[in-house]
């Protein structure tokens, strides 16, 4: 959940940002960094021929005038999500490409700053998050691993510390705790 509290720009795009940044300073391992940025468009609607104008990085009042909402989130090597919201007949593609290469270029400004920003990825977890490991054991012994009446799954949950044990059909193991010793018990 992200919780803003107050806004000139695009607050989706803010906890994008703000939320990668925030999993990163609770070292939480993740594969790449990500970042979000709002494009507009300003069109000519009075008909006098003018050139649209994409913007970058939006205010209210740019998203509330302009004739596009466009949200582009994504890493240094490309887009993993965008929105786009539309006031308009329709947009052609050279428009949408300029719209895309003005938020790579404003996507990887703020890839930088916030790498500036962030501090150094955490060698190992925090000691107050949670760990998950997930195994598979053969599909046949899940009944044994469950227990009459889910003896089997108390037991390994009372005797380790864990806090869940989950067993799935296919044999899927996921054994849940708030530190690896527990786990490993």
């Amino acid at each position: 959940e992200s919780l803003i509290t107050e806004s000139c720009g695009s607050s989706s795009m803010a906890s994008v940002c703000g939320g990668w940044l925030a999993m990163a300073a609770a070292g939480v391992p993740m594969q790449k960094m990500v970042a979000g940025i709002a494009m507009g468009l300003l069109l000519d609607e009075a008909g006098g021929g003018g050139e649209p104008i994409v913007l970058t990085d939006i205010l209210g009042s740019e998203d509330a005038l302009g004739t596009m909402d466009f949200k582009v989130a994504g890493d240094g090597e490309g887009v993993t999500a965008f929105q786009l919201d539309i006031k308009c007949e329709g947009l052609d593609i050279d428009l949408m490409r300029r719209a895309l290469e003005q938020a790579k270029e404003g996507r990887l400004h703020i890839l930088r700053l916030m790498e500036e920003a962030c501090p150094e990825p955490a060698s190992s977890l925090p000691p107050t998050l949670p760990r998950q490991v997930k195994t598979s054991i053969d599909p046949s012994k899940v009944g044994m691993i469950i227990g009459k009446g889910g003896e089997t799954i108390k037991s390994i949950i009372a005797d380790s510390g864990v806090s869940n044990v989950g067993v799935e059909d296919d044999g899927t193991v996921t054994v849940a705790g708030l530190d690896d010793a527990s786990i490993e018990a």
